[in-house]
C-alpha cells in the first residue's frame, strides 16, 4: 500500500466518525500539508471521499443520471456560473436578508457580493454556508437538520426552522429544470425549503445557467410565474416573451 493510499485509507476512517471534517483539520492529524490532503483525494479515481469548500465529505456510489452530487456539478458550465453570480450579486444591498438556495451556482454569486456590503445570508447547504462564513460583512444563519451527503444540505428534524420565523428580503432559488411545466429538481430533500423560501420572501430569483432549460426532474417546487426575477446566461426568446408576459424581470 502506497503513502497516498495510507493516508486515504486513514481519512475515510475520520471521517466515518464525523459529518465532515476541515481540510486544515485532517493535516494536522496526519501531519502533512493541505495541498497533499487536496491532492491524494482529487486524484483519486475512486476515492470514497469528496470536498466540499475546505471540508472532506464522504461520497456515495449512485447513478449520476438520475442523482444530483454536488463534488460532480462543482465542475461544469462554470463560465456560465460565474456569469449568473455576477448578475444576481449586484442585486444584494445593505442589510438584506437573503436566502441562499443549495447548488454550484449560487457560491458564485456570494463570492461577487462586495466586502463593504453588510448582509444576512440563510442557507441550508454545507457548500454555500462554507462561503458565506467567508464573507467579511455577512451574518450567517444556517437551517440546520440531518446531512445528505449527495447534495451536501441539512434536512430538517424538528418541525420548525428559521425559514418559519424569518421573511428574507431576496431568496436566490436554483433549479435542475426550468420548463413550461414546472421549476424542477433532482431531491425531494430540497423541495420544502425552496417552497418555504418562495412563499416567505418579498422578492423571488430562480438562478439557472441555460442547460436547464426545457428539462424536468423528479422533484417539483413551482412554476416558472412564482418567480419575480429569472438569471442565467442565456434566456430563449420563448422564455423571454412568457417572462414579458408575467412581469418577469429577466438577467441574461
Amino acid at each position: 500500500m502506497s503513502k497516498r493510499e495510507e493516508r486515504l485509507q486513514k481519512l475515510v476512517e475520520l471521517v466515518s466518525g464525523s459529518v465532515s471534517l476541515h481540510v486544515k483539520d485532517a493535516a494536522k492529524h496526519l501531519n502533512v500539508s493541505e495541498m497533499t490532503i487536496r491532492r491524494d483525494i482529487n486524484d483519486s479515481h475512486c476515492s470514497p471521499l469528496n470536498l466540499l469548500g475546505g471540508y472532506i465529505v464522504k461520497s456515495k456510489d449512485q447513478d449520476p443520471i438520475s442523482h444530483y452530487f454536488v463534488s460532480q456539478q462543482q465542475q461544469r458550465h462554470v463560465i456560465e456560473k460565474k456569469h449568473i453570480g455576477r448578475l444576481a450579486a449586484s442585486l444584494v444591498q445593505n442589510n438584506d436578508i437573503v436566502f441562499f438556495d443549495c447548488g454550484t451556482t449560487t457560491p458564485y454569486i456570494i463570492e461577487n457580493i462586495p466586502e463593504h456590503i453588510h448582509f444576512t445570508g440563510v442557507c441550508y447547504s454545507l457548500n454555500v454556508f462554507v462561503t458565506l462564513q467567508k464573507h467579511e460583512n455577512c451574518n450567517v444563519i444556517l437551517c440546520g437538520g440531518q446531512f445528505e451527503v449527495d447534495n451536501a444540505i441539512f434536512t430538517p428534524i424538528i418541525e420548525q426552522s428559521p425559514l418559519d420565523i424569518i421573511c428574507p428580503s431576496k431568496s436566490f432559488i436554483s433549479a435542475a429544470g426550468i420548463s413550461f411545466k414546472g421549476i424542477t429538481c433532482f431531491n425531494l430533500h430540497e423541495v420544502n425549503w425552496k417552497k418555504k423560501a418562495i412563499n416567505k420572501s418579498n422578492t423571488t430569483i430562480l438562478v439557472a445557467d441555460s442547460s436547464k432549460f426545457d428539462e424536468l426532474k423528479a422533484a417539483y417546487f413551482g412554476v416558472l410565474s412564482d418567480f419575480d426575477m429569472l438569471i442565467s446566461d442565456h434566456i430563449s426568446d420563448e422564455y423571454l416573451a412568457f417572462c414579458h408576459q408575467n412581469n418577469i424581470k429577466a438577467y441574461q
